[in-house]
């Protein structure tokens, strides 16, 4: 019986004029007029809706069919079937199972596999890193959230020697561990951010005029404030959220061409205290361990919810990146918390 075959144009990649030969395949090669190429190293055509088709031989030509349809019969009745991928791009249930897969895939990816990667990754890096990101981070802030602060030296100074002083009583205490080099920063957050207070990874801590003068009859409600941001700080939270948003946006690059906004975005996602409310929740556990070894009454966070309350009543416009409800737990489960012996 002999082999079908079929028309073509073979164009021998020296000459632009075609020559019409006929093709056919026997013997593991691909036959064409006098010629013949094995057919491992041809390029064969995927299958497609429109267009003709064209084979890629060795050496640079090809053989161009015109008749689409009559080249899908010939190649199938040559023992040239659609390849898996073929079949399955061409398959419109298939290629939504495809869709599905891939959604679930990175969504699996995002909800546990990138949490496992920035962990192992943040314990591998050193505190130095941090550092210097936070210098980087504040230098950034203080260019567009934060002003200097109004207060006055001796009320800085006032404010520092209180916090000092229950560290060096927690540590004493005994306990928690307490980060050597924390620092607190004191900036007029003004209308964007209003009573706020944040960490950056490595150590520093930024409070708000506005939030001190918010609780400034409560130094024990401050000082639980502080010493819950330290918990960000000593689990490395901030840290740990920058490389997965850093991560997420190189997805993001892949997808849409740039990530510029997003890396750009980096100190506003600290500054809305953007955890989530697990690390929230180990911010507090740590943070009232500590302020309780400092000899702070952390019930008095009472009032502070309280007072953030009254204001989120009377509707004052602390601006779109205020101290965020819902990225804390609620607040009558935080006052338990604080409250609780």
């Amino acid at each position: 019986m002999s082999e079908p075959r079929l028309a073509a144009d073979w164009f021998d990649g020296r000459s632009a004029r075609p020559r019409p030969v006929e093709a056919w395949v026997r013997g593991g090669e691909l036959h064409f007029g006098e010629h013949s190429a094995p057919l491992a190293a041809v390029t064969w055509p995927e299958r497609q809706r429109h267009g003709q088709r064209q084979i890629l031989l060795p050496g640079g030509g090809l053989l161009s069919f015109a008749d689409a349809a009559a080249f899908d019969a010939w190649a199938v009745s040559s023992g040239r079937g659609d390849s898996l991928v073929v079949r399955w791009q061409q398959s419109w249930r298939l290629a939504t199972l495809s869709l599905v897969l891939l959604i679930a895939s990175l969504a699996a990816a995002y909800r546990w596999g990138l949490p496992w990667a920035v962990d192992i990754t943040v314990d591998a890096l050193p505190r130095s890193t941090e550092h210097a990101i936070s210098r980087q981070l504040l230098s950034s802030l203080d260019g567009q959230w934060l002003h200097r602060t109004q207060l006055s030296a001796s009320q800085q100074q006032a404010w520092r020697s209180r916090w000092d002083a229950a560290l060096a009583r927690a540590r004493a205490h005994g306990g928690q561990a307490v980060p050597e080099d924390a620092q607190i920063h004191f900036r007029d957050g003004g209308k964007p951010l209003g009573p706020n207070a944040f960490a950056l990874p490595g150590g520093d801590i930024v409070i708000t005029d506005e939030l001190l003068a918010l609780l400034k009859d409560e130094p024990d409600a401050v000082m639980t404030v502080l010493a819950h941001e330290l918990g960000h700080v000593q689990h490395r939270h901030g840290l740990r959220m920058l490389l997965r948003a850093g991560a997420v946006s190189v997805v993001t690059s892949v997808i849409v061409g740039d990530f510029s906004s997003l890396l750009a975005a980096a100190p506003a996602l600290l500054a809305t205290n953007a955890y989530s409310r697990d690390n929230e929740r180990q911010a507090d556990l740590y943070g009232r361990a500590l302020a309780r070894a400092g000899g702070v009454d952390t019930s008095r966070m009472a009032v502070f919810f309280q007072r953030l309350a009254e204001r989120h009543k009377a509707k004052v416009e602390d601006g779109p990146v205020a101290i965020a409800f819902s990225t804390h737990p609620a607040d009558e489960e935080r006052v338990r918390f604080f409250s609780e012996r």
